[in-house]
């Protein structure tokens, strides 16, 4: 049987986010210090350990058939690259920033000057949207130094917490593009491997949903029930279980972890009690 061939960044916090979903989804890799390529162990997936930028290149030719990357890498260099499934981790934005000491306003205050950057076609893309001409300094390496040493007026680059700019004396005045790891894929893929793929996506889909989402207890008076069910729609239905003591029931649901508080604070002003939220590690719906 035919091994599907998964790109992964040979080191970071991507590589680290990357290995993590792998296991969860049950492909156990042992890759021994500096080793570029492991085998899984009882699945047909071998990882290769690659340099972010090289990884939309080897995509193209095939040498790789699928790979988890910053959607910002793929958008700069892997053009009618599918994208597969986006993962939800490893986000960041790529940002234009200048010196604190700018008085920078509108893009438009870009005209004529330099722009240091390692994402040219993405920072020129964005100049021609907005009618700007900016001479590109292309820079792989440490951009945020550029404007201190005179070599720009303004930077391009991937922010996270956005520490580093902050360091370098440095603001953030434009996002160009929000990103975040995704399941790329090699548009030269047979059909044998894009059926090994599709088990792949759906148990990164069934780790993504349990990782959204937090399962719930609680209990809560019988008159109080449908004010409760109302507020807890859970997968399809909430499970309701008549309780030992009279005239109370136990319901069980999923709520989105982005909506817990709103939740919890609405299920105790409609009377429920004894609420127990526990984290989910999958979810196959």
């Amino acid at each position: 049987m035919s091994k599907l061939k998964i790109a992964v960044q040979k080191s970071g916090r991507l590589n680290e986010d990357s290995m993590r979903i792998l296991k969860d989804i049950g492909i156990y890799i042992d890759n021994g210090k500096d080793q570029l390529k492991a085998s899984a162990k009882g699945f047909p997936v071998e990882v290769f350990y690659l340099r972010n930028g090289d990884i939309p290149q080897y995509l193209k030719d095939g040498v790789v058939d699928a790979a988890i990357i910053g959607e910002n890498v793929l958008i700069e260099k892997g053009n009618n690259i599918k994208v597969a499934e986006k993962l939800g981790f490893s986000t960041c934005r790529v940002c234009i920033a200048v010196p604190k000491s700018s008085n920078y306003k509108t893009i438009k205050d870009l005209e004529g000057k330099r722009i240091a950057t390692s994402y040219p076609n993405t920072v020129q893309g964005f100049l021609n949207e907005n009618g700007v001409n900016a001479k590109l300094h292309i820079i792989n390496g440490s951009v945020e130094i550029a404007p201190n040493i005179g070599l720009a007026d303004a930077i391009v680059d991937i922010v996270s917490s956005g520490s580093t700019l902050f360091k370098n004396n440095l603001k953030e005045v434009e996002v160009i593009l929000k990103s975040e790891a995704v399941l790329a894929v090699s548009p030269i893929l047979n059909q044998e491997k894009q059926a090994i793929l599709n088990t792949i996506q759906f148990r990164m889909q069934s780790v993504l949903k349990g990782r959204k989402s937090k399962y719930i207890l609680l209990n809560a008076p019988n008159e109080k029930i449908n004010h409760i069910i109302n507020l807890l729609p859970g997968m399809n239905s909430p499970t309701v279980l008549p309780l030992a003591k009279a005239g109370w029931s136990s319901v069980h649901s999923v709520i989105d972890k982005n909506e817990f508080w709103d939740v919890i604070e609405a299920l105790k002003a409609n009377g429920a009690e004894g609420i127990l939220v526990c984290p989910i590690e999958k979810m196959v719906l």
